[in-house]
């Protein structure tokens, strides 16, 4: 009998949506484009894949990070924006988290597709003023691998 606590072989062209990218303990203390990168299905998006992303949470602070502001682009320069300039106010001690509003195009109609980037790119363009970290988790449906 199968146990249906199990989701076995199914990845998440099976499910409606889940986490298409991660970066764990993220610096937001340096101004600049491209700090961290986020891998799309961890760098599994071909040239002909498309993901429609639906949430990004940024949770699990160290500490304060809530003097940061930032942005999440497709490119490394930081232009082409999924998420506007943002303050991380709420992130002002450990166990806090917050959802960053998806930008136009990405929010409407618009998946980010593998031959554009198979990456985000989170740029800092105010700086904490410490050395605390905090998790970014994106969320999404995927279009085709």
């Amino acid at each position: 009998m199968a146990n249906p606590q199990s989701v076995g072989r199914f990845t998440l062209a099976s499910f409606g949506n889940g986490r298409i990218a991660r970066a764990n303990n993220v610096l937001f203390n340096t101004v600049g484009s491209n700090v961290v990168s986020l891998p799309i299905l961890s760098g599994g998006l071909s040239n002909s894949g498309g993901v429609i992303i639906r949430r990004i949470t940024v949770n699990n602070p160290s500490g304060d990070v809530s003097g940061a502001y930032v942005t999440i682009s497709t490119d490394a320069a930081g232009s082409n924006l999924v998420v506007a300039n943002v303050a991380l106010t709420q992130l002002n001690g450990t166990n806090k988290f917050t959802d960053l509003t998806i930008a136009a195009p990405y929010l409407a109609a618009v998946p980010v597709v593998g031959s554009i980037t198979s990456a985000l790119y989170v740029n800092v363009t105010t700086g904490s003023g410490n050395t605390n970290t905090a998790n970014i988790d994106v969320y999404g449906d995927v279009v085709s691998f």
